[in-house]
C-alpha cells in the first residue's frame, strides 16, 4: 500500500485557485476527505479534491449541530468534534476529581489506550472517561429530541455503566438515587421526592414557547439542588446544558477548571443574583466562540 502524501494548506489553496482562508474552512467543515488536523495545521492529502461551492441561497443552515454530526458520522480528526470531545470530557470529569491530564484524555479518545504513564490511574477515570467520550455522541444525536426522563437516566446508565459504583447494591446505575445525599454543604430531595421533582422541573421546562440562555441556567440549578442520582449528577447535568444549547442553537460552553469555583458560586446564589453563574458561563462561551471561529463555524 503506498503512503499518502499530504500538502499543506497553502500548497492546496494554490491548486485549487481559491484563497488560503476558504481552503482552511473547507478542511474545517469536514469538506476534504482525508484532512488532517496536527496541532493547528492542516494535512491534506494530495489527491484530496476541490469541494463543491455551495449555493449562496441554500436552504440548510450550518449549525455547530450539522457540523458535530457530519464529523461524527465521518469520523473526522482534528475537527470541532474531536476538540469537543476531549476538552469536555477532560474538564466536566476533573471538576468531580478525575485525575487524567488532558493528554491522556485526548490520547483515549484518539488511540483507545491510556499511553505510557509513571503514576498510577484509577480505573475508573479511565472508565468513566470512555462512557463520557459515548455521553457526547448521546447528545448530538438526541440534541433535537425533547428533554425527558428516560434521556435523562439513558444519559446516567452511560457514565456509570462498569465503574466500581455500578457494582455496590446501594447503587442504582441508570435510576434514582436510593440513598440520601447533599451538594455543597445543602440539602437536597430525598430519594421518595425525586421523581415528582425531575417530573415538576421537566414539565414547567418542557412548556416554555422559547429557551433561552437564562432558562438553561435555571434548569441545571433546579436539577442539581435535586440531585437526582447518587453520583454524577454534575456531569450529567452538564451535558444536558450542552444538549440543549445545541438544539436551541445557543453557542454552547465548556466549565474548565480555572472556572471552577465561580461556577459553584454561582449555582449557590441563582435565586439572589444570577449574575454571577450567567457571568460565569458567558465567559466559558467567550472561549467556545473563539473555537468556533477557528473552525469557521458561524453563530448568532
Amino acid at each position: 500500500m503506498s503512503k499518502i502524501k499530504y500538502i499543506s494548506v497553502e500548497e492546496a489553496s494554490q491548486k485549487w485557485q481559491i484563497s488560503e482562508r476558504s481552503a482552511r474552512n473547507y478542511c474545517a467543515q469536514g469538506r476534504v476527505e482525508g484532512a488532517l488536523l496536527e496541532g493547528k495545521i492542516w494535512k491534506i492529502p494530495s489527491t484530496a479534491k476541490k469541494p463543491d461551492r455551495k449555493s449562496r441561497h441554500s436552504s440548510i443552515e450550518e449549525t455547530l449541530l450539522t457540523f458535530l454530526k457530519r464529523e461524527k458520522d465521518a469520523g473526522l480528526k482534528g475537527g470541532i468534534y474531536h476538540k469537543i470531545q476531549i476538552d469536555l470530557t477532560y474538564n466536566s470529569n476533573h471538576i468531580e476529581g478525575s485525575k487524567l491530564t488532558h493528554d491522556q484524555t485526548r490520547y483515549i479518545f484518539e488511540t483507545k489506550t491510556l499511553g505510557v504513564t509513571d503514576k498510577a490511574v484509577k480505573v475508573d477515570d479511565i472508565v468513566e472517561t470512555i462512557n463520557h467520550f459515548r455521553c457526547i455522541d448521546l447528545i448530538i444525536e438526541g440534541a433535537h429530541t425533547k428533554l425527558t426522563e428516560s434521556f435523562i437516566k439513558q444519559l446516567h446508565f452511560i457514565l456509570k455503566s462498569g465503574t466500581t459504583d455500578s457494582q455496590r447494591t446501594w447503587f442504582k446505575v441508570g435510576d434514582y438515587k436510593m440513598l440520601e445525599n447533599e451538594v455543597g454543604g445543602s440539602e437536597t430531595a430525598k430519594p421518595a421526592e425525586v421523581a415528582d421533582a425531575i417530573k415538576a422541573l421537566l414539565k414547567e421546562y418542557n412548556s416554555k414557547s422559547k429557551i433561552t440562555f437564562d432558562d438553561i441556567l435555571d434548569f441545571h440549578v433546579r436539577f442539581e439542588s435535586i440531585h437526582p442520582f447518587q453520583d454524577g449528577n454534575g456531569r450529567v447535568g452538564r451535558l444536558i446544558m450542552f444538549k440543549e444549547c445545541l438544539k436551541h442553537n445557543i453557542v454552547p460552553f465548556i466549565i474548565t477548571e480555572e472556572l471552577k469555583m465561580f461556577y459553584y458560586r454561582g449555582i449557590k446564589n441563582w435565586n439572589t443574583e444570577r449574575g454571577f453563574l450567567r457571568d460565569t458561563c458567558l465567559t466559558a462561551q467567550d472561549a467556545m466562540k473563539t473555537t468556533l471561529d477557528y473552525f469557521g463555524i458561524k453563530y448568532e
